[in-house]
């Protein structure tokens, strides 16, 4: 029975051990931080290297935390910026606990971080929003942009319309003196001493989204749509303007086209005449006498038989007609 009782003694000492070992140990992960408590008091320095450790068991416990960045995603609301526009404006951020033990001592855990981070971030970005105009939340820079960019016209006419018409509707040449960039770092650097007592440190802020509230969304899309519209009125107008110029100018190359076409045909006409005039007169010039009784001959084709005529019979002009008769008589 001695020996059974000191197996049964050595078995369960062996597994309170067993118990008390696995109630010391705990183990840190590479993205964890561990804080050592003690009947609510804060033991030694947070271990943060990562493997396996001890504490005093049933006394001691471990309060683990993350090391690695989280994610903090802000509620969307309505902000008024400074030049009295109302926005939708969605924001997120980036933070880490960089002091557990104060992170311990204020907010306790995750849960209550979050809620203390809603409080100081929301605040931060409704601040520098209200205090610059809308132009400073979209925009980084004065770098021009314009519908020529979007549209990426070719045509020089076309570009000096879309200049014109961008002039007119954008009178005001708005100078970004801040920029969206530079407004994340302001609500950083406002956020960033707010939860230094926290043991957290925010990484960076940035706008998720920002839109215009649902009353005003309508109105600037018609704005948008009745720009465009004008927009394409004017391109239109100096299309239109173009076409009668390319027709004036048709119209006055085919005046000049006929107007050519016209003299070299009469030049050759007169070179032909001419040729025709010298051709007769050669032949003319080598026998008077038949030239004028070709001529006569026109002359009686044209008049007799068309008017009546009274003639003496001494007239030279039926000179021929008698001639032909004495000589038909003869024969």
């Amino acid at each position: 029975m001695q020996p059974n009782k000191f197996i049964i003694f050595l078995s369960a000492l062996v597994i309170v051990a067993g118990f008390v070992f696995f109630a010391a140990a705990y183990t840190v992960d590479e993205t964890e931080q561990v804080v050592l408590t003690q009947f609510g008091r804060v033991m030694g320095e947070p271990v943060t290297e990562p493997g396996l450790h001890f504490l005093t068991p049933f006394i001691q416990r471990a309060n683990v935390f993350p090391k690695n960045i989280q994610a903090w995603d802000g509620d969307p609301g309505q902000i008024p910026t400074r030049d009295k526009t109302f926005i939708w404006v969605d924001s997120f951020a980036r933070w880490r606990i960089t002091d557990p033990v104060s992170f311990l001592r204020t907010v306790t855990d995750q849960r209550s971080a979050l809620s203390r981070l809603d409080d100081i971030i929301n605040p931060a970005v409704r601040n520098v929003i209200t205090s610059h105009e809308l132009i400073e939340t979209v925009r980084n820079s004065n770098r021009q942009m314009s519908t020529l960019e979007q549209a990426e016209v070719e045509d020089e006419v076309v570009k000096e319309a879309l200049k014109e018409v961008e002039a007119e509707q954008n009178p005001r040449q708005y100078q970004i003196e801040v920029g969206r960039e530079e407004l994340t770092k302001m609500m950083l650097r406002e956020a960033q001493p707010k939860l230094d007592k926290f043991g957290i440190e925010l990484i960076d802020v940035k706008i998720k989204r920002t839109n215009y509230v649902e009353e005003v969304r309508k109105a600037v899309y018609d704005r948008m749509i009745a720009e465009r519209n004008q927009m394409a009125e004017k391109i239109r107008s100096i299309g239109h303007g173009e076409a009668r110029k390319i027709e004036g100018d048709r119209e006055r190359d085919l005046r000049g086209i006929r107007s050519e076409a016209y003299r070299q045909a009469e030049e050759i006409k007169g070179t032909a005449d001419a040729a025709a005039m010298k051709i007769y007169a050669e032949a003319y010039g080598a026998d008077p006498e038949f030239y004028s009784f070709m001529k006569s001959l026109e002359v009686y084709k044209t008049s007799l038989g068309k008017s009546d005529l009274v003639l003496s019979t001494d007239s030279k002009f039926l000179q021929y007609l008698k001639d032909f008769s004495i000589e038909g008589k003869q024969k």
